[in-house]
């Protein structure tokens, strides 16, 4: 049998809190669904689906909940607790309770069959003041993508020590530590490696193949020019092409002659911050990483990598193969092996990070909060500007979808989202995004401050359009 995949889509709405008694008939008691998906191959026994509240509850009550089964059975496929009555469920809450939940237990793991659905819909909410139905009113279980989220990716407060990787459809992120890594060796067609950006590594071309005869000494006049932030234009040259096009690798293409592929300098950029900045700052760069010498040569169809410190005379070496299912093979210095970082490159859409961008006339600059789509692996993006299009996020559907928009640059979402001086998103644009299974999603960043106006907490919108 084949595992059933089960989707709840779960709609969060914007709840409205009451300031006192004199209030509670002018705004309504508003329950909705947690979450609008659940991927259900995830789901071995039971899940809990849980319901939340505008407010805590001032009396008690019940939310009346109907499914509808599509080639699915109750009690084969999956059972549901408090059991329903027919195709109906009523879930009791109490005096006090800012929530509730029911269970959907699933029968059939491994699954048999791929075609089955269900979709859950709240119909009635039972209480004694005004109540009303809104947000994320419904879930659907089936093998479809997701419908949509309300995203918090865990990036780590104002040092933003992690890189989130994001999938639409599953709702899955995949969190590392961006510390972790310091080369990409590309799986593509060509012969390519990046740079850790992340911590802003910058690396130079010395015109020299033998890395044993480089020392400090022979780099000493590049060292000052061969980082990011010196508001120098030249400096781009130093950095991967910020719009993540393959091409635009800082280190040339590997040539099949060894000859040609000459030594680097490589400035390993900064530590992750430790320091706890004032509320609304970052502190994401502490201490300088210091410096290396690479060679790359290729190894059959993967890459021989040369590596040392500066004023070392022998060096270290080690293959590295291509591995087709990933966009990268990742190296670590720290480790002297492969590290995994991102997830497979069918396998997430949305990349958020510490960035290094460029400003135009300025050269290289790192910046925070940025979010990257996953252009290696076809992911497009557009942004639609509100005033332009005139229509807004909800009102936009797939009709108003225009394929010649999309992009060829990770950067679509970047950082130009958020004003870092207001701490709020801009409510003037939203995205589309085109992920590799054709799927169409509309996405709208929300703010990056925690509740006590700590910057790090990044939080998003996607609905797929249909």
């Amino acid at each position: 049998m084949k595992k059933l995949l089960l989707f709840f889509v779960l709609l969060s709405g914007i709840f409205f809190g009451c300031e006192s008694e004199d209030e509670i008939a002018a705004q309504p008691f508003v329950a909705a669904f947690e979450k609008r998906s659940y991927d259900h191959r995830e789901i071995q026994n039971v899940q809990t689906l849980k319901l939340t509240f505008s407010e805590k509850a001032a009396a008690d009550g019940f939310v009346r909940i109907s499914f509808t089964p599509t080639a699915a059975v109750y009690g084969t496929d999956f059972e549901i607790f408090p059991a329903p009555s027919g195709n109906e469920l009523v879930i009791p809450f109490s005096k006090g309770d800012t929530g509730a939940s029911f269970e959907f237990h699933n029968l059939i793991f491994p699954f048999d069959s791929l075609d089955k659905s269900i979709r859950f819909e709240i119909t009635e909410i039972e209480y004694p003041q005004w109540s009303n139905i809104q947000g994320y009113t419904s879930a659907v279980v089936s093998f479809s993508a997701s419908l949509g989220a309300t995203i918090t990716p865990s990036i780590g407060g104002p040092n933003q020590g992690n890189q989130v990787y994001f999938d639409l459809s599953s709702e899955k992120a995949t969190q590392v530590w961006r510390e972790s890594w310091d080369l990409g060796f590309y799986s593509g067609d060509d012969f390519r490696v990046g740079i850790n950006g992340s911590v802003y590594m910058a690396v130079k071309k010395l015109e020299a193949t033998n890395i044993d005869a480089v020392t400090e000494a022979s780099v000493a006049a590049f060292q000052p020019v061969v980082a990011i932030g010196t508001f120098d234009p030249a400096n781009t040259a130093f950095i991967d092409n910020p719009n993540g096009q393959i091409s635009g690798t800082a280190i040339s293409e590997i040539s099949a002659n060894d000859a040609e592929n000459d030594v680097y300098l490589v400035n390993m950029g900064y530590t992750v911050g430790t320091s706890t900045p004032p509320v609304g700052s970052v502190a994401v760069a502490e201490n300088p990483r210091g410096w290396k010498k690479i060679r790359i040569l290729r190894d059959g169809n993967g890459y021989k990598l040369q590596y040392a410190n500066l004023n070392s005379t022998t060096h270290q070496e080690v293959s590295i193969a291509k591995n087709d299912a990933y966009n990268f093979t990742f190296f670590s210095f720290n480790t002297n092996s492969t590290v995994s970082v991102e997830p497979e490159k069918d396998k997430w859409d949305l990349g958020f990070t510490v960035f290094t961008n460029v400003i135009d006339g300025n050269g290289s600059y790192g910046y925070s909060d940025f979010v990257v789509n996953n252009l290696k692996a076809g992911i497009k993006a557009y942004r639609v500007n509100v005033a332009d299009a005139n229509i807004d996020f909800n009102a936009f559907g797939l009709s108003n979808v225009n394929e010649a928009n999309f992009q060829d640059d990770q950067r679509i979402i970047g950082a130009d989202w958020r004003d870092v001086f207001s701490g709020t998103a801009f409510a003037d644009r939203f995205y589309v995004l085109k992920d590799s299974e054709g799927n169409l999603y509309k996405i709208r960043m929300l703010g990056f401050l925690n509740p006590s106006g700590v910057r790090g907490y990044p939080k998003l919108e996607y609905k797929l359009l249909q």
